[in-house]
């Protein structure tokens, strides 16, 4: 199997998503601009480590940059970035939803069991 140059940049994208410190910077994001000074409060985070992760961000255009003197301020490059936090959750949500339900189904399971003897 060899994947298309399509499917590695789907992939090269999802990757820069995938760590927590990303997900939470986005999340912050979508609520407008931030410069790196409210995100590190935000997240109680040392400078060098947000910069990394934004540098991460902006190497895939998820994020942009906008320089006013010696501050740099971040925004979503694209709304559907919040289009696609919001169906994560949704999806997470469901399926724990599920999970939830399925253990709850077998706990019940368990103690009839336990019952039977």
């Amino acid at each position: 199997y060899m994947p298309t140059a399509l499917q590695v940049l789907k992939s090269d994208f999802f990757r820069a998503l995938a760590h927590p410190t990303r997900i939470s910077l986005l999340e912050r994001l979508v609520q407008g601009e931030r410069s790196v000074q409210e995100l590190q409060a935000a997240l109680t985070l040392e400078q060098p480590i947000v910069s990394q992760h934004l540098a991460a961000l902006r190497a895939r255009n998820v994020v942009t940059v906008r320089r006013e003197g010696t501050l740099a301020y971040y925004a979503l490059r694209s709304p559907l970035v919040a289009d696609l936090l919001r169906v994560a959750r949704e999806l997470l949500n469901q399926q724990l939803s599920e999970s939830q339900s399925q253990s709850q189904s077998l706990l019940r399971e368990l103690k009839r069991e336990d019952r039977r003897g």
